[in-house]
């Protein structure tokens, strides 16, 4: 058994980890709040922006999406990770980098040329040792924003419209609530038209100008909103996730040091003991 201040100090150590635990839990908390909101707020303008123009373009020839819309035989592809760049947040980091690993090697093994681009410092750490990284950023979750996001987004459709990639996929933590993320991995290009529904959804609408230029205009428009709104749920996640793994740890933590506050009692109740043994013991010697 380990000596009286071996365990003092193993259970000071454990104290101040708590702190350290609990304050990270606080921050992410407040953190979580705001990142919550925003995404709350936008993910029904994206999803409806989404909708309607997959709609509209499904009603119109092939050839009217323009570039973004241009089906071609698939043998480069480019798959955006999206991770953070801390750690501390359980397994939020590992689960893009494992699915993005495994849709490489698939795609790989179908004979693809396959890319990544990297915003987070954590997925590149490790994407970057197996992989040809495309394009990487870790300043863009300094200031989350729509314009920073959209110069990704502009780099992201050029690639694709300059037939470097021939498609290009979104691979991110999808935010559910602060214990459960989803991992996401979605197309981003080409536009994918949505002819499921045999019906015109645009027939209840009058367009000016015509819906062609409609559908041209805000294609971009589109795609920088998917990118932005990919990258707010995974920064939501996030915090979520480093909250959650920071309240585990805390509760960890303090059932060790609950143990170890035990342990110390025993060990100094037995120390006290033998000493009035021996006390005892050396009085009955001298009589």
């Amino acid at each position: 058994m380990a000596n009286l201040k071996e365990i003092r100090n193993r259970i000071t150590s454990i104290g101040s980890t708590m702190q350290i635990t609990s304050a990270m839990k606080m921050v992410s908390a407040a953190k979580l709040k705001k990142a919550q909101d925003a995404i709350t707020q936008m993910h029904p303008y994206a999803t409806k922006l989404t909708e309607l123009l997959q709609n509209l373009s499904a009603t119109l020839d092939g050839e009217i999406g323009g570039d973004y819309t241009n089906e071609r035989p698939v043998e480069k592809v480019l798959l955006v990770a999206i991770t953070s760049n801390r750690g501390l947040c359980g397994g939020f980091n590992s689960s893009i980098i494992k699915a993005t690993r495994n849709a490489a090697l698939a795609y790989q093994k179908e004979g693809k040329k396959v890319s990544i681009i990297t915003l987070g410092k954590k997925g590149n750490d490790l994407l970057a040792k197996e992989f040809d990284i495309f394009y990487h950023d870790f300043e863009i979750f300094n200031t989350l924003t729509f314009d920073n996001t959209a110069v990704i987004a502009e780099k992201i459709m050029k690639s694709f419209t300059a037939e470097t990639f021939d498609k290009i996929e979104l691979i991110y933590n999808h935010f559910k609530n602060a214990a459960n993320q989803d991992v996401i991995q979605e197309q981003f290009l080409p536009i994918v038209s949505d002819a499921s529904n045999g019906n015109d959804a645009s027939s209840d609408y009058i367009f000016e100008p015509s819906k062609e230029e409609i559908i041209l205009h805000l294609m971009p428009k589109m795609l920088k909103t998917q990118l932005y709104k990919a990258m707010r749920d995974s920064f939501a996640s996030e915090h979520g996730a480093r909250m959650t793994a920071m309240h585990k740890a805390t509760d960890n933590a303090g059932a060790l040091k609950d143990e170890l506050t035990l342990t110390y009692n025993k060990a100094r109740q037995a120390a006290i003991t033998a000493e009035i043994l021996e006390i005892v013991g050396g009085a009955e010697a001298l009589k």
